[in-house]
């Protein structure tokens, strides 16, 4: 038979039962291995009741005691029973001097009385008791979690000045650097409002006109790194130069958000149509391409032909999206009516374009002219398969530096990689 003798206004603060005739403190803390609370009990006294009835202060602080040894617990252990006991005489009944005595030396729960309104400055100072007399029965999370991120940077001796903060809530990243940034101007105090309009201001005109285009390499929703990259490196250097007073962090949530809405645009647009703006003087457009065969590593083939609704870039693009992987990152462009195409090695930023110079007969083997060429990343990629689309093995001429043997592509593979020659 279980009774509930005293509760608070938050289910969370500990329970007083009685339960078979037993005093017992009853909590949830922690969780089970399929990630329900866990409840634990221990058993009280009297005297502790009469104290966590009248005493909100101190009621929080055995709260804070006892969840480490929650936690200690795990997923489906015991509570260590006799340690909990331990801590109720030294924490609601000694002096206040022996209270804050004792929590320089046991582990607690700092996170759950700040927030329940624990005065910060107090509880650094190691004065618990009297931190407490600010506490309140209901939990503000957001002002533990703060006060947790400020920690960390002041671990990493980052300082933030009041624009630096009104950067980070603007963006949603002052608790959590890892969120995704987006735009919240109320959580901004409106007096630093304008002045971080400003700091956006200058980072929109950094990256005015750039673009972080797709890499179907890494997936149909994959970004371009080095497109990423570049506009981070212009909006970091145009804000440190505009606003040299601010935190890193600050810069760097700035530039965050930047990238992010750039590539969030990316991901939701059709792959680009990338041969209807590569085009450059001297390509012929007489010599598009009507009717292609992509395949990759694996030997899946996917026909495309002119007219279709769709350019050969784009479902070309789509077909690496869906095919690339690991293990499957070379891919080809052929036009098997021509005897030509272009193959694309992921895996070594490098493609060749190939042509058939005599067809096969009478059993002999037909051959190929083979001509090698670095690759600068996706849009060194791009450009290449718009190109041969526009204007074929000799729409290519001028988009690399081809070389005809092998052995002389790993040699710049290596000068270009930073690596020295075998």
């Amino acid at each position: 038979m279980r009774d509930i003798v005293f509760t608070r206004a938050s289910g969370w603060i500990p329970n007083v039962i009685r339960e078979d005739g037993e005093l017992k403190l009853m909590l949830g803390a922690g969780a089970d291995a399929n990630h329900s609370p866990r409840e634990f009990t221990f058993p009280i006294r009297e005297a502790h009741l009469a104290v966590i009835r009248e005493d909100l202060g101190r009621h929080l602080l055995l709260w804070s005691a006892v969840l480490p040894l929650c936690d200690a617990a795990g997923t489906r252990g015991r509570l260590d029973e006799d340690a909990a006991v331990a801590l109720l005489d030294p924490v609601l009944l000694a002096a206040p001097a022996d209270v804050d005595a004792l929590f320089g030396r046991v582990p607690w729960d700092r996170g759950r009385l700040i927030a329940h309104g624990a005065d910060i400055d107090l509880l650094e100072r190691g004065q618990v008791c009297a931190a407490m007399r600010a506490a309140t029965e209901t939990s503000d999370g957001k002002r533990a979690q703060e006060h947790h991120a400020n920690r960390r940077r002041a671990e990493r001796g980052v300082v933030l000045g009041p624009l630096d903060t009104a950067l980070l809530k603007y963006t949603g990243q002052y608790i959590h650097g890892a969120t995704i940034p987006k735009r919240m101007p109320d959580a901004v105090d409106p007096a630093l409002l304008p002045e971080v309009m400003r700091v956006l201001a200058t980072a929109e005109q950094a990256c005015a006109g750039m673009r972080i285009g797709r890499d179907p390499r890494r997936g149909k929703r994959a970004t371009d790194k080095r497109d990423w990259g570049r506009m981070e490196a212009a909006v970091d250097a145009a804000v440190r130069r505009a606003h040299p007073d601010l935190a890193a962090d600050a810069v760097r949530t700035v530039s965050f958000l930047m990238c992010s809405e750039a590539a969030h645009r990316s991901r939701n647009a059709p792959l680009e149509d990338d041969e209807e703006t590569t085009g450059g003087p001297g390509e012929d457009a007489g010599k598009r391409k009507t009717v292609l065969s992509f395949t990759d590593d694996k030997g899946v083939e996917k026909k495309w032909r002119a007219g279709g609704g769709r350019t050969a870039s784009a479902e070309f693009w789509d077909f690496v999206g869906d095919r690339s992987a690991g293990d499957n990152e070379v891919f080809t462009v052929e036009d098997e009516e021509l005897g030509e195409g272009i193959q694309l090695h992921f895996y070594a930023d490098t493609a060749a374009r190939v042509m058939t110079v005599r067809k096969g007969r009478g059993g002999s083997d037909p051959e190929y002219r083979v001509e090698y060429t670095l690759i600068d990343g996706m849009s060194g990629y791009r450009t290449l398969v718009s190109a041969y689309v526009r204007g074929g093995w000799a729409g290519l001429d001028r988009h690399g530096s081809w070389l005809s043997d092998a052995a002389e592509l790993e040699r710049a593979r290596r000068r270009r990689d930073g690596r020295p020659d075998a």
